[in-house]
């Protein structure tokens, strides 16, 4: 019963978001929206922040319950882009009308997993200290949570396969040649 409250609040943003801006939606209206009291809500949730918070995770839990590789990591990132296509009203208010942070955040926790996996597979040929693996996935963590970030930005208009595939290109050879400079191949010498 609990995990359904929770899910009815949900859904009960998600639809007012459709009608009105992040910031000017209250937990009243939240609640009213989902047929409960304000203190079910308070329940559940400390605030709306903590709300987005909690469906952001929920999304994670059912996008990425699976391994990663350097296979398919390329599907894993057109996932993102369409999820948040999916959920426009929402991403569109965040980006918006909500600290820049939370929006960044939420990206980071969707798209380190994913990068940090094929980095940490292709370092496996290599001598290399868990720190500079860190290091390379956290640089190409930025970069495309700012090319996620410039696609909001830019209305969500450009093709996400076609940007995960300039992406690709990009990345072609650039994590074995930053794990051949922070490290030593195995098997050499």
């Amino acid at each position: 019963m609990k995990e359904l409250t929770k899910h009815e609040i949900a859904r009960s943003l998600l639809e007012l978001l459709e009608e009105k801006n992040l910031n000017k939606i209250t937990i009243e209206d939240i609640s009213r929206r989902a047929g409960i009291n304000r203190q079910t809500f308070y329940y559940h949730f400390r605030d709306i922040i903590d709300l987005l918070e909690w469906m952001w995770m929920e999304d994670e839990k059912l996008l990425f319950s699976n391994s990663y590789s350097y296979e398919n990591w390329q599907e894993s990132f057109i996932t993102i882009f369409e999820e948040f296509k999916k959920k426009k009203s929402l991403t569109m208010n965040v980006y918006k009308n909500s600290p820049s942070e939370l929006l960044t955040t939420h990206l980071y926790n969707l798209v380190y997993p994913i990068i940090y996996s094929v980095v940490n597979e292709k370092a496996q040929n290599y001598i290399v200290k868990e720190d500079d693996v860190k290091f390379i996935a956290d640089f190409y963590k930025f970069a495309f949570v700012a090319l996620v970030k410039d696609w909001i930005r830019n209305d969500m208009e450009e093709n996400p396969e076609q940007i995960v595939k300039r992406l690709g290109i990009l990345l072609q050879g650039t994590i074995e040649h930053s794990l051949d400079n922070l490290g030593k191949r195995k098997g050499k010498s």
